[in-house]
């Protein structure tokens, strides 16, 4: 069954949109609070689409991705007992709760411990929604939280344009041909990280 063919095609006609830039920034926004899909799925057709403006188009997915992370915090630190319901609806309730755990056993270490924690999370298929309501929670430091998820999120972005850029035809060639397996196997990981950080969670509380 092929699912992610057609969606990088319809996302591709999407890249060249004359707003596609505000759809970007608005996506990556809505991506750190609660929507499922993350902003690379439109970031790389834009990208392939025009990868001279590739750094661009990293650095405005950034910055709509930072001022989402701050308002997830913040929801997360106010109201995160007032929305459990509609994560648990979602499905994402556990995912959460699971970052929750994690991250209350790195601030145990230092605030810093964090830092390196949600960096290297950043770098990962896990959605970024899981950190920035889970570090409200927990209530990380503003500096470090916010370095983090600079560093995160920033290399995720910008490494991606470098490859897309230094790749040029070639790359979207070779996504095109290879973009089922890399879907598939990118899904695979995200439910098997997804897994793994809720065994973590049930494990400590146990513990």
């Amino acid at each position: 069954m092929k699912l992610f063919g057609p969606l990088y095609e319809k996302t591709i006609r999407l890249a060249r949109h004359p707003r596609a830039s505000w759809w970007l920034v608005v996506l990556s926004f809505f991506e750190a609070i609660i929507f499922p899909i993350m902003p690379e799925v439109m970031l790389l057709p834009m990208c392939v689409a025009q990868p001279r403006r590739g750094f661009w188009f990293a650095s405005i997915s950034l910055a709509g991705s930072m001022v989402g992370a701050v308002v997830g915090y913040y929801l997360g630190h106010y109201a995160f007992a007032v929305v459990k319901p509609l994560f648990a609806s979602l499905g994402m309730l556990h995912g959460i709760e699971a970052g929750i755990a994690v991250i209350q056993e790195k601030m145990i270490e230092s605030p810093w411990a964090v830092f390196g924690m949600l960096v290297l999370a950043g770098f990962s298929p896990i959605p970024m929604k899981v950190f920035t309501w889970a570090s409200g929670v927990v209530g990380v430091p503003m500096l470090p939280y916010l370095a983090s998820m600079f560093v995160g999120r920033g290399k995720r972005v910008y490494l991606l344009a470098l490859i897309v850029r230094l790749g040029g035809e070639r790359a979207e060639r070779m996504l095109h041909k290879y973009i089922e397996p890399v879907g598939w196997v990118a899904m695979v990981l995200l439910v098997g990280l997804v897994g793994w950080a809720v065994v973590q969670a049930r494990a400590a509380g146990v513990a």
